[in-house]
């Protein structure tokens, strides 16, 4: 998937597809609205493993975590501005109708089918005919991905996602991560909860983000977690990440434990995140101590299950779909109760999004 890229020259960057059966993509007179988001990764409020140990006191008050729930499922009254994002008539994402009018720019690419059906403006967004083989929208894709930059995408990782209506399904491109909540793509990942068993107590490993980090620095993060790739398993994925991100052998790593998913739906601005989450959870020896190997953990911390309970109840210092995980962790573990007012109403919100 490469591409020629000239001198920038006034503000203007021109890509040249490399392949002669990818029309080329011409970058000039990008709106200025493209460039404004009101995506914001890289801002959090700076703490302490300090502040965090002096979390207050346990309450039987379940609000906290149902505000942990609506922070990852903002912008539902928002649904109706977007528009479905078709390839060979299965819906794979969705499109906002602002976004929708500048890919017009990229008419080699899409096409933008628009109907007016009572006032209300309707339609959907595809791909050219031309482009028929995944081979060739991943590419094409991948022009526009880099004709726009950060400047549309901020965060852009070299990442590819499988485009798919369905999790095992066809997969009908792939798509640079940064971009795919921008097409409303569904998004996989993997969450692993490392626990501690010691003195009847169980004790969870938390990561605390670098500081450095492009998106989420300095937040409170689970030991392991991260996208599901193109072409890789979850399995995979769980013993990939273990060594990544916390120096987990393969040896420990495999005994990691599939316990079911979260999911939710996020519209902020332009952004239509559909994530689904799989948990696993994993049994860690007592002597363990995490080891990352990547730079992007700056510190891991050992903490009672019930701390981290209040951390979630009472703080914003976790990246926000790690709490629905936690949660998640809690009710399997018998920390949150049925005798706890809304149990089941938190529970079921655990999947606000679609699973499938």
């Amino acid at each position: 998937m490469s591409a020629a890229f000239s001198s920038y020259s006034g503000g203007v960057r021109n890509i040249i597809s490399s392949s002669s059966s990818i029309p080329p993509i011409h970058c000039h007179n990008i709106p200025s609205i493209l460039k404004t988001s009101t995506y914001v990764a890289n801002s959090t409020t700076s703490f302490t493993w300090d502040d965090v140990s002096q979390s207050p006191n346990a309450s039987s008050n379940l609000s906290g975590f149902f505000h942990k729930i609506k922070l990852c499922n903002r912008g539902q009254e928002n649904r109706s501005e977007f528009v479905p994002f078709v390839i060979e008539d299965q819906i794979v994402g969705y499109v906002h109708n602002g976004f929708v009018d500048h890919l017009s720019m990229f008419n080699n690419v899409f096409t933008v089918m628009k109907d007016n059906i009572n006032g209300n403006q309707t339609g959907h967004v595809t791909l050219q005919s031309a482009l028929k083989s995944p081979e060739s929208r991943t590419e094409a894709l991948g022009n526009v991905v880099k004709c726009l930059g950060e400047d549309v995408f901020p965060g852009i990782r070299n990442e590819l996602y499988p485009v798919t209506s369905s999790y095992g399904g066809r997969v009908y491109f792939s798509l640079e991560r940064a971009a795919a909540p921008y097409f409303g793509i569904k998004a996989y990942g993997i969450h692993m909860n490392g626990y501690v068993e010691k003195d009847d107590e169980k004790y969870l490993w938390i990561g605390k983000r670098s500081d450095t980090k492009a998106t989420y620095p300095g937040m409170l993060d689970h030991l392991v977690a991260g996208g599901l790739p193109h072409g890789m398993s979850c399995a995979e994925n769980v013993v990939k990440e273990c060594e990544e991100e916390a120096g987990i052998p393969r040896s420990i790593s495999s005994r990691a434990i599939p316990v079911g998913v979260v999911s939710y739906m996020d519209i902020d601005g332009y952004r239509f995140k559909r994530d689904v989450l799989f948990c696993y959870d994993l049994k860690l020896p007592e002597s363990f101590v995490p080891d990352n190997q990547d730079g992007e953990v700056g510190s891991f911390k050992l903490l009672p299950v019930t701390l981290v309970r209040e951390v979630i109840r009472n703080t914003n210092f976790f990246k926000a779909n790690c709490n629905l995980v936690i949660i998640d962790f809690m009710f399997r573990h018998g920390c949150l109760k049925p005798e706890d007012d809304g149990y089941l109403k938190l529970l079921q919100s655990l999947r606000s999004g679609d699973c499938s």
